[in-house]
């Protein structure tokens, strides 16, 4: 039998990968920690609190699906609904008003417009909370500017409904959809459009039938990114709306403060883990398809 010696420089090789590798360690070591503390942390207490049951007499704690089962029921679970609809039709018809607005940007000769609808969808887009709640009061509201001039609350306008809040909600959800939409359509190569056009494919069918099957990836992970945005937000429908429109993070809210039955934290606990689940799922849905879109517009 013969040995099998080493080959020269194979040692120092794998010694140089094996200090090459430490301090990329070190240096990705802060942003794990941060993520343990300010997520790990959060997670487990939100969990320990979710199956956690307190006796309101002796104060004793006990493991139970109780408080998932109470956050499954009644009015939790009509809020769970509620915010589950918002955010669906909400981004629905953000998606279908940002698609065609991305592709007039992109399309447009004008550079400056281009960069002008860009930037105000990036402000924009991150524009919420009580500021845009009393923005809308002033304009839209029962005392609004609009309304009264319009006279819209003669025609059934109500600001602080269903409807009024999706209205707010697109404020912000059609930027967003500008912005997530506007780098697959730049990934769209013009001789597709001149191949389709060759073979005597006209517009509407060059869309149906090569760009739209293309870009399904990332419409379809922008309208999963735009029902997530919807759905934890918060502070925009407290202020504006109340309790007048059932919703999941409000009832999160009523439960913390003791606003409807007092002893329900672990209940708000328990719908935190249901928005995370949601949110869990939205996001096993984006990622793959973002990973298709990438493939198709490299």
């Amino acid at each position: 039998m013969t040995a099998t010696l080493p080959r020269a420089g194979a040692a120092p090789v794998a010694s140089m990968r094996r200090r090459g590798r430490a301090p990329g360690l070190f240096s990705v070591l802060p942003l794990l920690v941060f993520t343990a503390i300010a997520f790990g942390l959060p997670a487990v207490a939100m969990l320990n609190g979710a199956f956690t049951v307190k006796d309101q007499a002796t104060g004793a704690a006990t493991y139970s699906l109780a408080n998932m089962t109470a956050s499954l029921r009644g009015p939790y679970l009509t809020a769970l609904l509620g915010s589950i609809k918002l955010s669906a039709v909400s981004a629905a018809i953000a998606a279908a008003v940002g698609l065609p607005l991305a592709q007039v940007v992109v399309t447009s000769r004008f550079r400056a417009l281009r960069e002008a609808v860009l930037t105000a969808s990036g402000v924009l887009a991150n524009f919420g909370g009580v500021p845009l709640a009393f923005a809308f009061v002033a304009t839209l509201g029962n005392a609004g500017v609009l309304t009264r001039h319009l006279g819209l609350t003669a025609a059934g306008w109500d600001l602080y409904s269903f409807w009024g809040l999706v209205i707010v909600y697109l404020y912000f959800l059609i930027p967003l959809m500008v912005l997530t939409i506007t780098p697959a359509l730049e990934g769209l190569r013009s001789q597709w459009r001149e191949a389709a056009h060759n073979n005597g494919a006209t517009t509407l069918q060059y869309w149906l039938h090569v760009a739209l099957p293309v870009l399904a990836p990332s419409l379809l992970g922008g309208l999963v990114l735009l029902f997530g945005s919807a759905f934890a937000a918060y502070a925009t429908a407290a202020a504006m709306v109340g309790s007048s429109v059932p919703l999941v993070t409000l009832q999160i809210a009523d439960a913390l403060s003791g606003n409807v039955l007092v002893g329900q934290e672990n209940v708000a606990l328990a719908l935190s883990l249901d928005m995370v689940l949601v949110a869990a799922l939205v996001m096993a849905v984006y990622l793959p398809l973002q990973r298709r879109s990438a493939r198709w517009l490299a």
